[in-house]
């Protein structure tokens, strides 16, 4: 939490010849969060089954708890929620403290804009870097009231509305979280609200919603946008039993590293592959790599398999720009795959990596530098020129306090000619706990550096 002192953790990768075996995915960040928090809203008691226990969904609880929800862990990935109901928030007696979670942080915002009270949000330095614009500006519309930062940052006060007010608004960019934010919202303000997304983003949100018992449509328009329109003030049904799949974002660490280290067979189960999320995927399949959906089912309304990947010769393609909301957090990792790939990888449309945990965007470029990768960035582009399996390697990459440029580096070193450090791998808790463990299981030689 960000009112603990920050004590870097370097770690080192160093060069292995395969990895071999069977692990899961820790549970699915983005699910676990919208599970707690639809839990907290709901009447009655919702049952929770592998929820992620990292940092960024435990600040998540916290801050629930302070709203007066009743938030237990039961057992390892367990979790008792007893909700309010829509609109039953109560003041919180204490500043609610997201931690580095961005998504708690948004969506939470769209659930206080329309409680009328005032509460006090901050989080960690990442944290507090990150703006918050985009979703204070069509919350605002709706009645709510920040007074924040310059730039919209943190440490902010939300004043919620007393009569929230519905808007139809069109995103200006794809992103779920803002999405979420004013879905959220929209259950305590009468009336229809109607969010308009160019391109499709991850749905976990209005999936989860109508399995609550949200009254939710997806309306296509004439220009090939798709607007989601909720009808505000239900009550919100209880009593379930959540399931939530591996996380696609954690599982592609250990799916790269296997795709780009020759001899590897790894099999990552219980993955969710919901289609707005499984974008690397697909690039991989492009790119050559031997990765396989098998066991195909459904949980909790969510597609899950198990995936199996055996290491191969990758070759650089072009990744189109309409592919970016499906793998956005997954940028790192690819660009990782694309330097052990033969050829050119061109990554196009990813100026929203920009505002991340980093700017993840010129984390990348900095960490394919100091490892002998040759690129090319742009405001919204990054090419990779590969080395077809000859990755330099030696270098030290500064994360820049975020897990997802540690963890896809770490998997560079296992693939490159010589170890690679990262100068701070503390905040891979947040998202992945016990990422150094299960990597190590399949073989790989990561430890302190």
């Amino acid at each position: 939490m960000s009112t603990a002192p920050h004590r870097p953790l370097k770690l080192v990768a160093s060069p292995v010849s395969r990895l071999e075996g069977e692990v899961r995915a820790p549970g699915d960040k983005s699910i676990s969060h919208r599970a707690l928090m639809l839990g907290a809203i709901a009447v009655g008691e919702t049952t929770i089954e592998g929820l992620l226990e990292g940092e960024d969904v435990l600040a998540t609880a916290g801050a629930l708890r302070l709203l007066g929800a009743e938030c237990e862990m039961v057992g390892p990935g367990a979790w008792r929620v007893r909700g309010r109901g829509v609109g039953g928030f109560r003041e919180p007696t204490d500043v609610l403290d997201m931690g580095n979670s961005g998504t708690a942080a948004r969506l939470l915002s769209g659930l206080l804009a329309t409680h009328a009270f005032t509460s006090f949000m901050t989080g960690d330095a990442s944290m507090r870097s990150r703006p918050m614009m985009r979703v204070i500006e069509p919350l605002s519309r709706m009645g709510a009231r920040f007074v924040a930062r310059q730039g919209g940052r943190l440490p902010m006060a939300v004043t919620g509305a007393e009569i929230a007010m519905p808007i139809e608004y069109r995103l200006p960019v794809a992103s779920a979280q803002v999405k979420s934010a004013i879905l959220l919202a929209g259950l305590n303000t009468p009336g229809e609200t109607t969010v308009i997304e160019p391109e499709a983003t991850r749905d976990h949100t209005e999936r989860m919603l109508t399995g609550f018992g949200a009254t939710l449509r997806v309306e296509p328009r004439p220009d090939g946008a798709r607007a989601i329109v909720i009808v505000g003030q239900p009550e919100l049904r209880g009593g379930g039993h959540i399931v939530v799949p591996g996380d696609p974002s954690s599982a592609a660490f250990a799916a790269v590293a296997a795709a780009i280290l020759p001899g590897s067979d790894v099999t990552i189960g219980n993955v969710g592959v919901n289609p707005t999320r499984a974008g690397l995927y697909l690039t991989l399949r492009e790119m050559g790599a031997d990765l396989t959906f098998l066991n195909e089912r459904i949980m909790g309304g969510e597609p899950v398999a198990d995936i199996r990947v055996r290491g191969a010769r990758l070759r650089g393609i072009d990744v189109p720009a309409d592919r970016a909301p499906s793998m956005i957090d997954e940028y790192p990792v690819l660009a990782v795959a694309a330097a052990a790939a033969e050829g050119t990888t061109r990554m196009l449309g990813v100026h929203e990596l920009r505002a991340k945990e980093s700017d993840r965007l010129a984390s990348v470029a900095a960490g394919l530098a100091a490892n002998g990768v040759r690129h090319d960035i742009g405001e919204d582009f990054l090419h990779v020129h590969g080395t077809a399996g000859a990755i330099p390697g030696g270098g030290l990459v500064a994360t820049h306090i975020d897990h997802r440029i540690a963890m896809a580096f770490l998997v560079m070193g296992l693939a490159a000619k010589n170890p690679i450090a990262v100068d701070d791998a503390s905040p891979i808790d947040t998202s992945f706990p016990g990422f150094v463990a299960l990597m190590a299981g399949l073989g790989a030689r990561i430890a302190a550096g």
